[in-house]
């Protein structure tokens, strides 16, 4: 099965999903560095429903939003190591900087986030509460985040 698909090939899927009364878990990101509070974060989102869409970060937004030196594995890369995990039912990417036109399209039953977002914060929530969906913010993984790395591996090699 092909999990890395384009917004259209995945609003035919959406809707198969939801004649089936399946729960679709939608969260977005830009996940470069895949680490273990990805991972748990990621399996804390699907435990929400049946099925989980990860919206991923295009190069361009990713660069749009981090800075030219990031993203650090390109996008094509990213969206395959997201694919791999077996919690991921589906990759989609999206140039946009924020995925309300994700949310919007999509119209997951929940729409899931990381514990550095509050709801009212999300630049998605008023897509979500606009067609009845549920926003979850998940726990993270103290000490862990793609920024710490980078400056634990820049720091590393510094001392060298």
């Amino acid at each position: 099965m092909r999990k890395i698909l384009s917004l259209e090939e995945l609003l035919t899927v959406r809707e198969r999903l939801r004649v089936q009364g399946k729960t679709v878990v939608l969260t977005n990101g830009i996940f470069d560095l895949l680490h273990a509070g990805h991972v748990r974060y990621l399996q804390g989102a699907k435990a929400l429903g049946d099925l989980l869409i990860v919206g991923l970060n295009s190069d361009a937004s990713t660069r749009a939003l981090k800075g030219p030196k990031r993203p650090l594995i390109p996008q094509g890369e990213r969206a395959e190591l997201l694919a791999a995990l077996e919690v991921v039912d589906y990759v989609v990417l999206f140039d946009e900087l924020t995925a309300e036109r994700l949310v919007t399209a999509l119209q997951p039953e929940i729409y899931a986030k990381g514990g550095d977002w509050a709801p009212e914060t999300l630049p998605e929530a008023g897509a979500v509460t606009e067609y009845g969906g549920r926003i979850e913010i998940l726990p993270q993984l103290s000490g862990r985040s793609t920024q710490g790395l980078i400056e634990a591996i820049l720091e590393r090699y510094r001392k060298r």
